[in-house]
């Protein structure tokens, strides 16, 4: 009883880091930039590919994936200048580029490398409780997603840059009027967003193989952790996503199968986004403020 329980415990930590990790790089970029980049899923893949390259390269597996996120933040931060910014309030446009540059990306990956990439070992081994064997570095992922979710918590909302981001994306004309540098920060934001991505294709390499199509398996878990976050706070909305997605998703995996999760999932975002249009965070945000405002009534 307590290996099943810990087995369920274990798999939802697995699940709801996957998908904060899918969608955090996404949340900035279709938070802040109002631009649905159909490339994530290949920035994720160049975060893969970076990381085995260096590790095969004699780089150790740590430095491999700050080298990662540094490199594909800096390839994200070109794309935004010479690509992404021409297509700002032009939706459509916008959808149409991002595709097109994730054939390039993707199609380009498949000639420079061919079909796979020699994979890399994961790291740290793992531990047994009961009848199951569990991955340690599994375990690791999990506690760096919470880790980084906090750290974007911190610099949207304790830094004056973070600051100059949500007013931005609130309303950038009066960002602009006020003294904000709304270009700079529509890269940074671009940047950080492509970091994000090749920081979760880093850390996943040595789970999966290693293929072009590497970020095919994280675009729907992302996007659709994104629209049941909602906009109206990003993170605490992917926070609330990713954990009532991983509630439904680990059960029906653990029980059935890992095709019977991801049904259950894309299920349960159906009626989410049937009863719940405005996204978690919306409904989060509204009732954290009625109850603060029922407090301030009782104070008076």
């Amino acid at each position: 009883m307590t290996s099943d329980l810990f087995n369920l415990g274990y798999q939802f930590l697995v699940n709801i880091s996957f998908l904060m990790f899918a969608a955090m790089g996404l949340i900035i970029v279709l938070g802040m930039l109002n631009i649905i980049n159909l490339a994530h899923g290949e920035f994720i893949m160049m975060g893969a590919y970076t990381a085995t390259i260096a590790v095969h390269n004699g780089v150790p597996f740590v430095l491999a994936v700050m080298l990662a996120t540094f490199a594909v933040g800096i390839f994200g931060a070109v794309i935004e200048r010479l690509v992404i910014r021409r297509f700002y309030g032009n939706k459509l446009n916008a959808l149409v580029a991002t595709f097109g540059l994730s054939l390039i990306i993707s199609q380009g990956t498949l000639l420079l490398f061919g079909p796979f990439l020699q994979g890399i070992k994961m790291p740290l081994g793992g531990f047994k409780v009961g009848d199951y064997s569990y991955a340690s570095y599994l375990l690791v992922i999990a506690g760096l997603a919470f880790v980084v979710l906090g750290a974007l918590w911190f610099l949207f909302y304790r830094t004056r840059l973070g600051v100059d981001m949500r007013a931005t994306m609130q309303n950038p004309d009066m960002a602009r009027a006020l003294g904000v540098n709304t270009s700079r920060i529509y890269m940074f934001s671009f940047a950080l967003g492509a970091a994000l991505a090749g920081l979760t294709g880093a850390l996943y390499a040595p789970t999966t193989t290693i293929v072009p199509l590497f970020g095919s398996s994280f675009i729907a878990p992302a996007f659709i952790t994104v629209v049941i976050g909602g906009g109206a706070n990003p993170l605490i909305g992917a926070l609330a996503s990713s954990s009532l997605l991983a509630l439904v998703q680990t059960p029906l995996s653990s029980e059935f199968s890992a095709f019977a999760g991801r049904i259950g999932l894309m299920f349960a975002a159906l009626l989410m986004m049937r009863f719940l249009p405005d996204g978690l965070s919306h409904y989060i945000q509204a009732a954290f403020l009625n109850r603060r405002r029922a407090r301030a009534e009782k104070i008076r």
